[in-house]
């Protein structure tokens, strides 16, 4: 492979309970070994049918908001033809149609070029997969 493109993929634990996990942190950890102040583009995706990839504002509230528009769009009951699970989970495999699973985004001198108050966050909102695999790749 050569150093015009990089990947590497991130093993995160979410646990038991819906969470927008803020993984900015990993993407400029990733960026600084990788781009090595090159300019190029991030893609952020992970390969589950029930996670999204979002990039929005945490700790001022917004990843709990997004958590409840969620609850409201997705109602986490028994109207989804998907069944198997924890009760709703059909919900969660509809999740990626409004939350993507991916991002692209870009990268300027070897830095992720994000406005003042986004993060890149993973949005997983199935209770019953506490595992979670985000793959980072670095075209540039």
């Amino acid at each position: 492979m050569s150093d015009a493109f990089t990947t590497r993929t991130l093993n995160l634990t979410t646990g038991s309970s819906e969470r927008v996990v803020d993984i900015t942190g990993d993407c400029k950890q990733f960026l600084s070994e990788a781009a090595a102040g090159r300019d190029g583009l991030l893609n952020v995706f992970v390969p589950h049918a029930t996670a999204g990839i979002a990039v929005i504002e945490t700790g001022a509230g917004s990843d709990d908001d997004l958590l409840a528009a969620l609850h409201t769009l997705l109602p986490a009951d028994d109207r989804w033809q998907h069944r198997h699970g924890t009760p709703g989970h059909g919900r969660d495999h509809v999740l990626p149609a409004f939350v993507p699973p991916h991002a692209t985004l870009p990268v300027v001198a070897g830095r992720l070029e994000l406005g003042t108050w986004q993060s890149v966050c993973l949005v997983d909102t199935n209770v019953s997969n506490h595992n979670r695999t985000v793959r980072l790749s670095f075209l540039g």
